[in-house]
C-alpha cells in the first residue's frame, strides 16, 4: 500500500483532494494510536510498540515511514516526535473529539 499523497488517488476516492489523502493516511490501523502517543512527548521505537498493544513491529515500521514520509513526525535522537504540523494537526483532533462525543449520545 502506497503512502497516500495529496493530489493522486486514495483509498475510497479517486479525486486527489488533500483531505481525502489525509484522511486515508489517518484511518490505516494504528495511525492515529501512534499519534495519540506521541501528543504530550516523544517516544521511542520499544515505548511506541508497548503502547500500541498488539502492533507488529512491521506494521509499527510501516505507520511510523509513512507518518514520516507526510511530515505529520519526525525522527529524532531517542525515537519520534509530532512535527510543528502534526501538533498542529493534533490540535484540531479536539473539536472533532468533541463533536463525536455528542453524536455517539444518538446510539
Amino acid at each position: 500500500m502506497n503512502t497516500p499523497k495529496p493530489g493522486e488517488p486514495v483509498r475510497g476516492s479517486k479525486s486527489g483532494k488533500p483531505i481525502m489523502a489525509l484522511f486515508d493516511l489517518l484511518g490505516r490501523n494504528w495511525a492515529m494510536n501512534i499519534l495519540w502517543h506521541l501528543k504530550e512527548n516523544q517516544k521511542s521505537f520499544s515505548e511506541l510498540e508497548k503502547l500500541c498493544d498488539g502492533i507488529s513491529p512491521t506494521t509499527l515500521n510501516t505507520r511510523l515511514k509513512e507518518l514520516q514520509k507526510t511530515f505529520i513526525i519526525e525522527k529524532v535522537v531517542d525515537g519520534y516526535k509530532l512535527t510543528d504540523m502534526g501538533e498542529e494537526l493534533f490540535n484540531l483532533f479536539n473539536p472533532i473529539r468533541k463533536w463525536s462525543e455528542k453524536w455517539a449520545k444518538n446510539f
